[in-house]
């Protein structure tokens, strides 16, 4: 039980750094890339979630979060390559 504390406050430490890094963040880049480790920093709570209640269902939740997320990194990142371009 003590060790899920700990897990769990570990991610929270590490979603509130990216937060911060996403908000403070001197680029686009340095946005894109922070939002990517929430993301995956998401992925990994709602994991352990289903290991800690034993359900196969946030497991399918995991994998359209993650499908979702490989997106939307892409599309970040088309935008970024653009924008270093011109073409914006």
């Amino acid at each position: 039980m003590i060790i899920h504390v700990i897990v769990f406050s570990l991610l929270g430490l590490g979603l509130l750094f990216t937060l911060i890094r996403f908000i403070k963040g001197p680029s686009l880049s340095d946005k894109v890339v922070s939002l990517d480790t929430f993301n995956m920093i998401v992925i990994g709570v709602i994991a352990l979630l289903a290991l800690l209640f034993e359900s196969n269902l946030y497991l399918d939740i995991v994998i359209i979060y993650s499908i979702l997320a490989f997106l939307e990194t892409v599309v970040f990142a088309r935008y970024v390559e653009g924008k270093k371009d011109g073409n914006h």
